[in-house]
């Protein structure tokens, strides 16, 4: 009989679970979505939110910021879980991520899913935003590949250097081509 027996050992020994816990935590306070198994999802979900529920106490907050402490080890994360993190969800009573589920994994069938903080979630840029961006973007790469492209030459001339040859004959008379 299992009475009373409450956590997945998602076939880790404690340490390592705890070791799990912590790390997940953290990349979810971090980048506030991760993708993982389900099962490792539904046991992170309470673990994350009592540390949330911690990050939003307003009496003892030191106290409060050195128990999460005990779990989360970088402080930029803790400062974040803190300071945005705990002031978005200061009225909200419970409840503070969701569990999407993505169907099985492909190598070994493993039910995957997407665990993610409220308030965080993906919007996809409109289709007039994106291709208007996409290009403005692209081009000044290419033109800025090109100067330097173009400066890089004089120096190696300059110096008394010798480019590579290209092992295809063809490439090699292009570039000879366009560098005189």
């Amino acid at each position: 009989m299992r009475h009373r027996v409450a956590h997945r050992k998602l076939g880790r020994v404690t340490a390592h679970r705890l070791a799990l816990l912590r790390n997940m935590a953290t990349a979810l306070f971090e980048r506030e979505r991760i993708r993982t198994t389900l099962m490792k999802a539904k046991e992170l979900r309470p673990y994350a939110e009592r540390l949330i529920t911690l990050a939003k106490r307003d009496e003892d907050r030191l106290h409060a910021r050195r128990l999460v402490s005990r779990d989360i080890q970088d402080a930029t994360v803790v400062r974040k879980l803190f300071d945005t993190l705990g002031t978005r969800f200061s009225t909200r009573p419970g409840g503070y991520t969701r569990i999407l589920r993505l169907g099985p994994r492909r190598g070994d069938g493993a039910e995957m899913a997407i665990l993610e903080l409220i308030g965080s979630e993906y919007a996809p840029e409109k289709k007039g935003e994106k291709g208007a961006a996409g290009k403005k973007a692209a081009e000044p790469k290419k033109s800025e590949g090109k100067k330097a492209a173009e400066k890089k030459e004089p120096k190696a001339k300059a110096e008394g250097e010798k480019k590579p040859a290209a092992k295809a004959g063809g490439r090699k008379k292009k570039a000879e081509t366009s560098a005189e």
